[in-house]
């Protein structure tokens, strides 16, 4: 599969609220997700490793909605832009807008990197 049929299957899946079926569909044994920062949370090497990342995402937020954008594709990379309405447990409800650029080698996500709006 190429990069623009991942993209478009990958996004569609997003945009429903299946986050979860679309990276277990996508993510290569060996992805890696990279956050903005440092923490626990800025690097997730291999599948079981990221897909414990959204298991944490989950279980400290409330999600109210999202949005999806794209996907917008160049060469072996797509981005995808994601706004969140959410509460973090113990905070206050808050919007986040973010930007995800995904590599794909071999019909399946290698690299995830996030980027946060200010």
């Amino acid at each position: 599969m190429d990069t623009k049929a991942v993209a478009k299957i990958f996004t569609d899946l997003c945009a429903k609220g299946e986050f979860d079926a679309a990276g277990q569909k996508f993510w290569s044994d060996d992805v890696v997700s990279l956050e903005p920062g440092t923490g626990d949370m800025a690097r997730a090497e291999g599948r079981k490793a990221v897909l414990g990342k959204g298991e944490w995402w989950y279980a400290n937020h409330t999600v109210h909605d999202s949005k999806v954008e794209g996907p917008y594709v160049h060469g072996n990379q797509f981005a995808v832009r994601f706004k969140f309405d959410i509460t973090p447990k113990g905070g206050q409800r808050t919007q986040m807008d973010e930007v995800a650029l995904f590599t794909v080698a071999n019909g399946k996500i290698v690299e995830e990197r996030f980027f946060y709006s200010e």
